[in-house]
């Protein structure tokens, strides 16, 4: 890991933590994140020049509030509300909780469509900018930036719920599928199924007994073990059964597949686990006369009796 890089990857860690800590406080999740993104561009800058602070965590939270109370000074007819704001980022007591996974089901919340909680959670959650968003999902910067806005406010004053929504996993799901389907230059533009993984393992480091958010890690990484062999020379998508097996990556499937059967021990299996022990029969397979398709078939109807929709195969 490279010295830019190292920052950069603990501020996108760090960001979500903040981001919760400062709702909290204050009590405005659309402010808060505001401020928390300001704080992450000064926070790059000067750690890349003076290098990363003793606390890292406790100087983010400290700009990102200055940040914050710089918003409420800006707006006289807030005034109240910044005295309010002041008195409790002096009295509030040191706080230490990790709202990581609160952030991602506000992010997740049933009033967003799947595209706003999609831009959401990655700018609040996954700590990427206006821009970095819209060129992932090449859009105008500012029709980005209108739609984290209008999320935003649809979200306005909603608190934190701590109740697990499978939402969560579906905008996980979503965010993955974006970065996989993509071919051609934009496999190389977009880092969306790195960042999906990334936020996924965030989750399941914080429920490590949910079966279903370790069966959608697994299928990640499954899926993207194939990610090498399913393009061309030219960007073309390589179907499936054409690919070089030899270039999957054989580390991933052995994490995938690992997790996979764990989650299948606790015996509550659900439709990430299905659709993930799908892709283990594929990438298990030596070639495409040696796969398992008698099984194969028999989960897709397993997965379609759970889930009630036909699923292509």
């Amino acid at each position: 890991m490279t010295a830019e890089a190292a920052p950069h990857d603990l501020l996108r860690t760090l960001a979500p933590q903040v981001v919760g800590v400062l709702t909290h406080r204050f009590g405005d999740f659309a402010a808060a994140e505001d401020a928390v993104q300001e704080a992450l561009i000064a926070a790059h800058t000067h750690w890349t020049a003076h290098g990363v602070p003793e606390k890292p965590r406790g100087w983010l939270i400290q700009t990102a509030s200055r940040k914050l109370l710089d918003q409420l000074r800006g707006d006289r007819a807030r005034r109240r509300r910044e005295t309010e704001a002041s008195l409790r980022e002096r009295a509030g007591p040191a706080y230490d909780r990790d709202d990581t996974l609160d952030v991602l089901l506000l992010c997740c919340h049933p009033a967003l469509d799947d595209a706003a909680a999609v831009a959401l959670t990655l700018r609040a959650v996954g700590g990427l900018t206006t821009a970095e968003i819209a060129r992932a999902f090449l859009v105008p910067e500012a029709t980005m930036g209108r739609r984290i806005s209008r999320a935003k406010q649809r979200i306005h004053g909603v608190p934190f719920d701590s109740s697990f929504r499978p939402a969560a996993l579906r905008v996980l799901y979503l965010i993955f599928n974006e970065g996989y389907a993509s071919s051609g230059d934009a496999v190389h533009r977009v880092e969306l199924s790195a960042e999906a993984i990334r936020l996924t393992r965030m989750v399941a480091a914080r429920r490590p007994e949910d079966s279903e958010v370790a069966g959608l890690l697994a299928l990640m990484l499954l899926t993207d073990a194939r990610r090498p062999a399913r393009t061309g020379t030219s960007g073309e998508l390589v179907p499936l059964t054409e690919q070089d097996r030899s270039r999957w990556d054989a580390g991933l499937i052995r994490e995938g597949t690992a997790i996979l059967d764990a989650a299948f021990r606790r015996g509550q299996v659900g439709e990430y686990q299905l659709q993930a022990a799908i892709a283990a029969l594929h990438d298990r397979a030596a070639s495409v006369a040696q796969t398992d398709w008698p099984q194969i078939q028999a989960l897709y109807e397993i997965l379609e009796r759970i889930t009630g929709s036909r699923w292509s195969r």
